[in-house]
């Protein structure tokens, strides 16, 4: 997919983001188009978690613009763009501890019943162990299985941009490995992904390009190639 011929998927334009007094976000700008991996990358409290959010619908911008597929939706509530597809794996796993996968997977379909068989199938198709685990309580999975299912959850509301919020934090280094080539397969069936993420090496090698926050304000840009090979990235980000 050629991305010179086609406008973005979503486009974020001089956004600003505000919790009080403290200034989250300052005039930062992105763009992620279709078929792409798109990732963020900074330290904890740069402002990744606060953009993905404020794409969603959590956050009401303090200025700037929030298109996705050529439609305004900076301020929009999340539900409305959850329906419009948009979908967000939260940091940390966030999965309801007490139910069983399998109602974790149908609340993830609450806008999309009607393909509920259809896509409760291929969730298990890209994760058989959700499958033989469908009636154990979320509590008892393992963190990596507890990642698989919020990833899975997601999908079920048939989304066409996935936002995946740190998904390495506190997993082995082989979970992390499979996480991101779970990413990447999803990727090559046609999935758009923005994905934020501190392990930069694991994200950069995974994405097509990528963005560095710092402070809220977005410091660099460029291919995934182009970030890994700069002096200052590769210093800050890289333990290189």
């Amino acid at each position: 997919m050629s991305t010179e011929t086609r406008g973005p998927l979503l486009r974020v334009e001089h956004l600003s983001v505000s919790y009080g007094h403290v200034n989250a976000l300052r005039d930062a700008s992105l763009e992620v188009f279709a078929g792409e991996i798109v990732v963020l990358i900074g330290a904890n409290g740069a402002g990744k978690t606060t953009l993905l959010e404020s794409v969603l619908g959590i956050n009401t911008p303090r200025s700037g613009s929030i298109v996705f597929d050529g439609r305004e939706i900076g301020g929009v509530a999340a539900d409305r763009n959850v329906r419009a597809g948009i979908c967000l794996v939260p940091e940390g796993r966030g999965v309801f501890a007490s139910m069983n996968v399998l109602d974790n997977l149908l609340l993830g379909a609450h806008n999309n019943m009607r393909n509920v068989p259809t896509s409760l199938r291929r969730v298990f198709e890209w994760f058989p162990i959700l499958a033989e685990r469908k009636n154990q309580i979320a509590r008892t999975l393992s963190g990596g299985e507890r990642q698989m299912l919020a990833i899975g959850r997601a999908l079920m509301s048939a989304p066409r941009l996935i936002m995946v919020d740190e998904p390495s934090i506190g997993l082995a280094p082989l979970v992390v490995s499979d996480i991101f080539s779970i990413l990447k397969r999803l990727n090559g069936e046609g999935y758009t992904i923005l994905l934020s993420e501190q392990n930069a090496n694991k994200a950069l090698r995974c994405a097509h390009r990528g963005y560095v926050l710092e402070t809220g304000t977005i410091a660099l840009t460029g291919t995934a190639e182009r970030l890994l090979s700069d002096p200052g990235v590769r210093e800050a980000y890289l333990g290189a």
